[in-house]
């Protein structure tokens, strides 16, 4: 696979990844305002996960040759 589609794909994982952690977080607003704690806590560990994804994938763009000393 080219560069070109190789950061063509990393920044569509990228952003799935950040809208899933978007979604996630309005989840855990919506269960919120419900009462439901546990499941407002539940999606807040999801879009963490998500978010915590995304910037490791980011950093996996980087070549490895320019990250070790």
């Amino acid at each position: 696979m080219t560069n070109m589609m190789q950061d063509t794909q990393l920044t569509m994982n990228e952003a799935k990844l950040g809208y899933m952690s978007d979604m996630a977080i309005e989840l855990a607003q919506m269960a919120e305002v419900s009462g439901l704690a546990t499941l407002a806590y539940l999606f807040r560990m999801a879009a963490l996960e998500a978010a915590t994804a995304g910037r490791v994938a980011g950093c996996d763009a980087i070549p490895h040759h320019m990250t070790s000393h």
